[in-house]
């Protein structure tokens, strides 16, 4: 019975632990090495085991950190079960296609530079019809559902409370007699976040995965976040330009209309055109829409309706929402001065239509760019949350004069303060594995365990296997 970490060890992407015991091979998440050009040319690399070999594959959800190199897999030959949530299934079917779309036109880009300079062509990491391929083996399940997925595999999904869908995966194991229960957080939810409900209380396990991403931090809480939106919106300067928010397609986007739903009347929010420009996020917003009985109770209590089937009109209908699906919708909005709140990807302005509304504004000085999400070292989002006087957009220099605005308590993923909450509601006194984080995060983190529990706290590199019946690392 072994566990080794293949990806997410000490470091924030890449998910990818291999479950052993039997002779079954359990795959845990297969996501997408992010971050540098060399860190995301090893996702082309060669999967680290025997892909005919592998039994079933366990997704706890969408995020492409977690899931993005299944398609991949699929494409070398993996044709089993993926077993998850089903709202996980559905995002997962849009969020596949995007990329392999994304994949096919950088590689057909990237090779008509080749071909001039004589150089062998490339090919994509997956196409359209290989992701099609991998949501095909899907096998999905609600919360609180057991199922058998291998001899002496059994897993049950619990709400982690961090995207739709998004599950805390509990494994019972059993070999020659001997019984282990293993839980893996994925991705634990910021509770108090708008929508879903608060992460799931687990409380007996033989061994913790627990993802460490903010082990060294404490987030801003939900209250000081709506009052930090709120002077924003009740300034008198806001009203003579247009906001711009740019904004992840998954999650953020839904959160950030949840706020502009739950405050139409105090933040006057029914002067303004709002417009969610993502083909993504819209199509993500419609399966949020789809799965009210994910929603927690203060949501289905904004919404003041008695039958679940209407509930998410509210939230996602409100009069003065326009969704711009198209290039043509999206480029008519270049011609409204003033009166606009745009929602528009990337959440980092490294990509997608919030660059070409960026063109068109931010050099305006009655514009307001709201910046909802972390901005990574070496993006065109942190240049404008570190001051950039002046930025580049498609070889044109533009000067920044609109006021940017840093809302600090957006967050998916749960604190310190969270994940020590989580971990304390173990009735038993497992072993905890520190995934999923940086260097500072996972020390931190591992620090604030002992002084806090008697868990024996583990922080395996990459490639390590943990021995499952005495719990060493080697």
């Amino acid at each position: 019975m072994q566990l080794q970490f293949f990806g997410a060890a000490r470091t924030v992407t890449g998910s990818m632990f291999l479950l052993t015991l039997g002779g079954c091979n359990i795959l845990i998440e297969c996501g997408l090495r992010q971050g540098s050009p060399k860190e995301e040319q090893e996702n082309f690399a060669e999967f680290p085991f025997d892909v005919a070999k592998l039994h079933a594959v366990v997704l706890t959800h969408a995020h492409l950190d977690h899931s993005g190199r299944i398609p991949l897999l699929v494409k070398r030959g993996y044709n089993g079960p993926i077993h998850t949530h089903s709202a996980t299934g559905e995002l997962c079917e849009i969020l596949f296609q995007d990329a392999a779309h994304i994949n096919e036109k950088e590689t057909i880009w990237e090779n008509k530079k080749r071909a001039r300079k004589g150089l062998s062509l490339l090919s994509p990491l997956y196409s359209q019809d290989e992701a099609k391929q991998a949501v095909s083996q899907f096998q999905t399940y609600g919360y609180g559902e057991s199922v058998t997925i291998a001899p002496g595999v059994a897993i049950t999904f619990h709400d982690a409370g961090h995207i739709l869908g998004s599950a805390i995966v509990e494994l019972l194991l059993t070999e020659g007699g001997m019984e282990r229960r293993i839980v893996f957080s994925g991705d634990l939810g910021h509770s108090g976040a708008p929508i879903l409900r608060d992460p799931a209380v687990v409380t007996n396990a033989d061994l913790v995965v627990m993802e460490s991403t903010y082990g060294d931090r404490l987030h801003r809480s939900w209250e000081q976040t709506w009052l930090e939106m709120q002077d924003i919106f009740r300034s008198p300067s806001i009203h003579k330009g247009n906001i711009l928010i740019p904004s992840f397609a998954i999650g953020r986007s839904q959160e950030v209309m949840y706020g502009l739903a739950k405050h139409y009347q105090d933040w006057n929010i029914g002067q303004w055109s709002i417009f969610l420009d993502s083909p993504l996020a819209i199509k993500a917003t419609e399966i949020y829409r789809n799965h009210v009985n994910l929603y927690d109770r203060e949501t289905l209590n904004l919404t003041n309706n008695n039958t679940l089937e209407n509930s998410s009109e509210k939230l996602f209908g409100l009069a003065n929402v326009h969704y711009s699906l198209t290039a043509e919708q999206s480029m008519a909005l270049n011609q409204i001065n003033n009166g606009a709140i745009i929602i528009a990807g990337s959440g980092m302005c490294d990509g997608g239509r919030i660059k070409h509304h960026l063109k068109h504004n931010v050099w305006r000085r009655d514009c307001n760019i709201l910046i909802v999400g972390y901005q990574a070292q070496g993006t065109l989002g942190r240049r404008l949350v570190d001051g950039a006087k002046h930025i580049r957009l498609w070889g044109e220099t533009i000067q920044v004069n609109a006021k940017i605005h840093t809302i600090g308590g957006f967050s998916a993923h749960a604190d310190q303060r969270g994940l020590l909450h989580w971990l304390g509601q173990f009735k038993s006194r497992p072993h905890v594995v520190l995934v999923h984080g940086e260097n500072r995060a996972i020390d931190t983190l591992r620090e604030e365990i002992a002084g806090n529990f008697t868990f024996k706290v583990l922080t395996p590199e990459k490639n390590q296997r943990l021995e499952l019946t005495d719990f060493e690392l080697y």
